[in-house]
C-alpha cells in the first residue's frame, strides 16, 4: 500500500466562540469556524482579497480547552486533518456532506493566554467522526 499524507495547518481568526457539547457517551467535542486570508494585487494593481472559512472539530481535552479559552475574533494556529462526513438532512432525508478540519493541537496567537494547548487523543468510534487517518508508522518521513 502507498503511503499518504493527511495534515492541515491553519492561521486565522475565530468566527464564533466554541461550542462545546459531549457525546452520549460523555467524551467533549469542541466546533468552531476559522477564517482564513488571502490578498493579492490583480493585474490593475488594485488589492484584492479572499476569506476561506473552515470548519473546526476538537475531541476530548483540547476540546475544553477551546471551549474554556478560545473566543470568537481570536488569533489561533490550528494543526490538524481533514475529514469529510456525510449525514441525513432532517427536513429533505437527502445525504449532505460536511469538510471539517479535525484539530490535533492548537496555540493562541494573540492576547491574554496566548500558548500551547497540548495534543489531543483521537475521537471516538462512529457514531461520532472515526480516528481513521495514518498512525506515525505510517508517515513518508
Amino acid at each position: 500500500m502507498s503511503k499518504s499524507l493527511n495534515k492541515v495547518m491553519l492561521i486565522g481568526n475565530l468566527g464564533k466562540d466554541p461550542e462545546l457539547r459531549f457525546t452520549s457517551s460523555g467524551v467533549p467535542v469542541a466546533t468552531f469556524t476559522m477564517a482564513t486570508n488571502e490578498s493579492w494585487k490583480d493585474q490593475d494593481g488594485n488589492l484584492q482579497e479572499r476569506t476561506e472559512w473552515h470548519n473546526i472539530v476538537a475531541w476530548r481535552k483540547l476540546a475544553e480547552i477551546c471551549g474554556e479559552w478560545l473566543k470568537k475574533g481570536k488569533k489561533v494556529y490550528i494543526e490538524g486533518r481533514i475529514q469529510t462526513r456525510s449525514y441525513d438532512d432532517k427536513n429533505t432525508g437527502a445525504k449532505k456532506y460536511m469538510t471539517e478540519v479535525v484539530a490535533d493541537s492548537m496555540i493562541m496567537l494573540d492576547g491574554k493566554g496566548a500558548g500551547t494547548a497540548p495534543e489531543s487523543s483521537a475521537p471516538p468510534s462512529a457514531p461520532e467522526p472515526d480516528a481513521g487517518g495514518a498512525s506515525n508508522d505510517d508517515l513518508p518521513f
